[in-house]
């Protein structure tokens, strides 16, 4: 444990920011499942599922929670079996 008051606080600030990521990634995770399985299963609601894991990729993207690269792959992957 930190003796300095900055240090303190920021353990703190760093540990909200680690919910909030972990958080945000699960999302993207769960996002990405629900759109894989509505593709496999050739759901009616695939379309929208399908946009709604792109949109979350992109910003896990944009948060930097993910490598550019890697987002790409997820959507690429995605688009494909969508096909």
């Amino acid at each position: 444990m930190p003796n300095i008051k900055s240090a303190i606080k920021r353990v703190r600030t760093t540990e909200t920011a680690e919910e909030r990521n972990i958080s945000k990634k699960n999302a993207m995770r769960t996002a990405v499942k629900r759109a894989k399985t509505a593709i496999s299963t050739d759901a009616e609601n695939k379309d929208e599922l399908l946009r709604f894991a792109i949109k979350q990729v992109d910003k896990a993207s944009q948060s930097n929670l993910i490598h550019s690269n890697k987002a790409d792959r997820i959507k690429s992957k995605l688009m494909s079996a969508n096909k």
